[in-house]
């Protein structure tokens, strides 16, 4: 009963969110908190929503302070000179404009955390993709496939929960993927060309109006909900929205250039919106002081230093204060990323009441016992693969906490018992992260798709199919080398 029930809300939150029928916020809450009642065990949800809101404020709290860090740091330009080279390549031609989108996120992707990379390559791509008419969840779906291939590296998350699960060491596990995860990649640039390719043919080469440049934009985050249909067509070009709507989007930019930049961005596809390269946030006196306390945060994220919340929070003060030391100069950066922070936080906290009852009234368990006992016996000594496969949508309905402490252990026991090595079940088990990227179970996607300005289920309905193929590539590629 709970197994059906399980799959059910499962699929019935997906239907909602891809049919445009519930905006995100309110599936995440109102379908679980239903499925709590039909599974006999309302008198619970309290509890259970309690819990799941404990397990991932942590993770909230990272999310609101890194937003408010890179935030900061896209203000005072330290990504600018990297932002300027990959824009300088793409030029005008979508072709080069997409596999550019995947050559940064994959770069940024370096950092371990899926926000930042989000962040920085919407930044980044954002007024292009909007002045160019190009498809903005073609963007979205690379960058997070590009991000979920990546995220496999050992300080991401996933490749260190395997080893913990399996007490394995996490560079036996990991290094020879590489050569999988490698061609993952590839599959990933090839994709991003593919789809370049299908917007060149639709919208032609392009050129840039006086060759001008365009420079990066810090997006704010838009609510999905009020952005339908924002970008989310394959095919329709982004129109003019006349004189007007570019004079109010450049007096709202030239006001605040942060909280201004969405509505620029959006209005002005006749000429760039973006962040002004004289803007009075730069801070090129203190490049290298911000560059070096971004290198050192990363540093500690990988060593472990500190919890990332508790190092998030303090290179955002630290940022805030050095970078601006007067107090109204603060409040009105953080003001600027408010709107991020809130609709971020608030698709994490609706996120923890679905994850909440999935976990307390043990439907993940009963849905993940179904799938390991639905394996033939006969498939035993294939175990790596099946791992691989189930994976796929192990990992996208379920938590990587939840599918690597809870189901791993259990493929790897069967595994065994078969002569299977558990290094073979936990590289396999890393085959699913392209996917994983963009579940609703991951809060990352939400910065995504609302600083996109994409409805998060025009961005499933796009994505899921090139990463779950990307998965695959990676199990092939995996197989054909002897690595699983």
């Amino acid at each position: 009963m709970l197994t059906f029930l399980g799959f059910a809300m499962i699929a019935t939150f997906l239907v909602l969110i891809m049919m445009k029928k519930m905006s995100p916020i309110a599936a995440l809450v109102l379908i679980p908190a239903l499925f709590c009642v039909f599974a006999g065990q309302g008198a619970h949800l309290g509890d259970y929503v309690i819990d799941g809101v404990g397990k991932l404020a942590p993770t909230a709290a990272m999310l609101m302070f890194a937003i408010v860090y890179f935030g900061v740091m896209i203000d005072v330009g330290l990504f600018d000179p990297i932002v300027r080279g990959i824009l300088r390549f793409c030029k005008a031609d979508p072709v080069r404009v997409v596999v550019g989108t995947a050559v940064l996120a994959a770069i940024v992707s370096l950092d371990g955390d899926g926000s930042t990379t989000f962040m920085i390559t919407v930044s980044a791509m954002y007024p292009l993709y909007k002045r160019l008419g190009l498809s903005l969840v073609v963007m979205t779906g690379v960058a997070a496939t590009a991000n979920g291939v990546m995220n496999t590296l050992p300080w991401g998350g996933p490749t260190a929960r395997a080893a913990t699960a399996l007490k394995l060491d996490a560079g036996d596990i990991f290094v020879p993927m590489i050569p999988a995860l490698a061609v993952g990649l590839l599959c990933v640039f090839a994709l991003a060309y593919a789809l370049g390719l299908k917007e060149r043919r639709r919208l032609g080469t392009l050129a840039l109006p006086g060759g001008a440049e365009p420079q990066p934009v810090a997006v704010a985050a838009a609510d999905s909900a009020a952005t339908a249909g924002t970008g989310t067509s394959e095919t329709a070009p982004v129109s003019d929205r006349g004189a007007e709507g570019r004079s109010d989007a450049a007096s709202c930019a030239a006001s605040d250039p942060l909280s201004g930049a969405a509505s620029a961005a959006s209005a002005a596809v006749g000429g760039f919106q973006g962040l002004d390269p004289r803007r009075p946030t730069l801070r090129p006196r203190l490049y290298w002081f911000n560059a070096g306390l971004t290198a050192a945060l990363l540093t500690a994220m990988i060593t472990e230093l500190l919890p990332i919340p508790v190092l998030f929070l303090l290179g955002a003060a630290l940022a805030l204060t050095v970078n601006f030391p007067h107090m109204p100069d603060q409040k009105a950066r953080i003001a600027a990323h408010a709107d991020n922070v809130l609709n971020v936080a608030g698709m994490v906290f609706a996120a923890a009441v679905f994850t909440g009852v999935l976990s307390g009234t043990g439907m993940v368990k009963h849905m993940a016992d179904w799938l390991v006992g639905a394996v033939p016996e006969g498939m035993g000594p294939h175990m790596a693969v099946v791992t691989g496969l189930l994976s796929l949508p192990l990992t996208y309905f379920m938590s990587n906490d939840g599918f690597y402490f809870g189901v791993l252990p259990v493929l790897a026991e069967a595994g065994a018992a078969h002569g299977v090595s558990p290094l073979e079940i936990a590289r396999a088990s890393l085959v699913g992260q392209a996917l994983h990227m963009s579940s609703p179970l991951v809060p990352a996607v939400y910065v995504l798709v609302g600083m996109a300005g994409v409805e998060f289920g025009d961005h499933t309905r796009f994505t899921v199919k090139w990463a779950a193929l990307t998965s695959l590539a990676v199990l092939a590629a995996g197989m054909l080398f002897g690595i699983i």
